[in-house]
Order: structure tokens, then sequence, then C-alpha cells
């Protein structure tokens, strides 16, 4: 089976210049100097377009880490074995992994989902079993995925989304060699080149950075005619970043918040936005990661990050610890006093200018 672009999820324009214009008077008129919350101002007023109300309100948030092994990891494109992969995922279900702690912490719902990964788990409550095959193929040799099997993965994130509660979204992933998927998505999607778009992933050293950039290059000239968003992803991609596809197509589709993480979850969006250019405004980006192609694909997305403390783990850690921003910029608006509620005077009026 094929993916075509007909069979993906509907994403509509969410454009509505009355609603912004209302949220905005709500926010000028709460009991603080004009603009005086800076960017908090502007994620309340994302956050109330997103989910179409002047008094939002962020129900049963869920973070996904989407995980899977990759056939380009057999280059040496990352400092970690591919076994890496599956003992992280033990370790989120053990609740010992930086965003299990910061879940935790946030009481964001966790749950890992076996896109791919090269390696047979115990049946267990916060882990979905949609696994498509043991890891991608080397795309070295041939296409990373099948047609088949990109739409069999697109749809596990489709579905997943579906039988999901709440309206919030936040993107987490795990995968040894995912950020060699990325930066080659990013590469061919954007035309950026290559050494732009490559970073040190786990830990690379220079050399080994370099070493990374000859193989992706290569990689991109083997699959020259991947140009479309589908074919590159089945050609280029992983199962967890054409899962995390699908499943932003269809939080999208549903008006959900999408908590965008890093480099790779945000190369996802690259490929969803591509498919459906509606799926940025269903997104906030949660930080700038210290990968080195992160910044650039944000600036190409014209996305503007929460925060940047020079973080480059994955796992959705920046999405959790940008949690907490989103939370308060809603609270703002329901809750917030206005200058007539509290008794408080404005600011007074500039002083017309006088006559000499």
């Amino acid at each position: 089976m094929t993916p075509t672009t007909n069979d993906l999820p509907v994403v509509a324009d969410l454009h509505d210049e009355a609603l912004a214009a209302r949220l905005q008077a709500l926010l000028d008129d709460k009991t603080k100097p004009l603009g005086s919350l800076g960017r908090l101002e502007a994620l309340a007023q994302r956050l109330g377009l997103i989910l179409g109300t002047e008094a939002p309100a962020l129900r049963a948030p869920q973070l996904v880490v989407f995980a899977a092994d990759h056939g380009l990891a057999a280059h040496g494109v990352s400092a970690y074995p591919s076994d890496v992969t599956w003992q992280m995922v033990e370790n989120f279900l053990a609740g010992g992994a930086a965003v299990s702690v910061l879940a935790r912490q946030h009481g964001l719902a966790l749950t890992v989902v076996d896109c791919g990964v090269r390696h047979a788990f115990a049946p267990r409550a916060g882990l979905v079993d949609a696994k498509v095959a043991w890891g991608t193929a080397d795309a070295l040799q041939q296409p990373a995925m099948t047609d088949a099997q990109c739409a069999q993965a697109l749809q596990h994130g489709i579905d997943l989304v579906r039988r999901l509660p709440g309206n919030v979204l936040l993107l987490g992933e795990m995968g040894i060699g995912n950020t060699s998927a990325a930066a080659l998505l990013m590469s061919r999607l954007t035309g950026l080149d290559i050494a732009d778009c490559t970073g040190a992933g786990t830990g690379l050293d220079a050399a080994g950075v370099q070493r990374k950039i000859d193989v992706l290059r290569r990689v991109l000239a083997r699959h020259a005619q991947a140009t479309e968003p589908l074919p590159a992803l089945a050609a280029l991609g992983g199962f967890e970043i054409a899962a995390m596809t699908g499943a932003i197509l269809r939080a999208a589709a549903e008006r959900r918040v999408i908590v965008v993480d890093g480099f790779i979850t945000t190369a996802a969006v690259l490929v969803a936005a591509r498919l459906r250019p509606h799926v940025l405004q269903r997104c906030v980006f949660a930080h700038r990661s210290g990968e080195r192609g992160h910044a650039l694909l944000l600036a190409y997305l014209k996305a503007e990050p929460l925060l940047d403390l020079g973080l480059r783990l994955g796992e959705g850690s920046g999405a959790a610890l940008a949690w907490p921003l989103l939370v308060s910029a809603c609270a703002i608006l329901r809750e917030m006093a206005s200058f007539g509620a509290a008794g408080v005077a404005r600011a007074a009026p500039d002083p017309a200018p006088t006559t000499p």
C-alpha cells in the first residue's frame, strides 16, 4: 500500500480574527501594564485560538514517547550502540529516565510506543505495541521503509491519538540513529545542505560528526528521487518519525495542542506541515535544542520556542519542562482580574501636547 495525502486527516485553518481580537482585548484588560507579561501573552492567545475559547483549559495531557531502531546506525552515525534504544524504553517504563521524572513531577500521562524497536518487550501498562518491523532498513542500501511500512507507521500514530483522552499531545522520541533520519528529512524537505542539518547527536566528536555527514550525503544521493514528503519519509525516515507524523496530523485534526520537543520531533512536524500546512497553527515549540540543525529548522518553520536551555536529550524532556508555562498562560486568561473587576486604575493617558 502506497500512502497518499488523501488518506491522511484533514487539518482545517484555525484563522479567526474575531476570537484573536477578543483574546487580545482580554489580555490587555488584565491588571498589568500593557504587554508586560511578554511572550506569555502570545502563548495564552495561541492556546485560546487552538482550543477555540477565551477561557482555555488543558485537559488530560498526554506525553507520548515514540521509539524505534534505525538500520543506518550500523554505519557509526551515533556514539551509542543500538541496544540503548530498547534499554532506554525499559528505563522509561521503570520510571528512571529524565522524561519519566518530569512526567511524574508535572502530572503528565506517559505512554511509550514501540514503533519498531529491535527487541521483544513484555506487555505492561504504559507500553503500546505498534511495531512495524525490527528497525528500519539501512537507508544507504535501500529505502528505510517500504511504502506499506510507512503507511502502517503513519496509521499507528493516527490510531493512537484517536484512543488517547485529553486535548494536549506532548511529543517525545527515542531511537539510536534518529538524529540522522531527522537531518536527512530536514535537508531533503528544506533544501538546506546536510552539513548544516547534522550535529553530534548522542555525543559524537568532530571527526565523528564529519563521518556522519559523509554517510548522510551518500544516503541523500542514493535517494535523490524521493523529494516529496511521503516518499522522503519512507526513504529517509524512521518508524517513530512516521508514527509521530501520523499522531501530529490526527492531533491537529482534533484541535489538540501539540507541544513539540526537540530536533527529531520538529522534523516530524516538518513532514506533517508539508502535508497539511495548518498543522503549525496547533504547535507550541517547547525549546531550542543544542543539536546543530534545530535552530535552523525552527527558523525555517518560523517557530519561536519557549525555552533555550541547551538541551539535546530528546525523550520529550524539553516538552515536559515547558509544560508549566502553558498551564500558567491558560490560568492568566481564566483567572487574572480585569481592571474593572479589581477596582484598579488604568495607566493615565499621555497628556495632550501643549502649544508653545
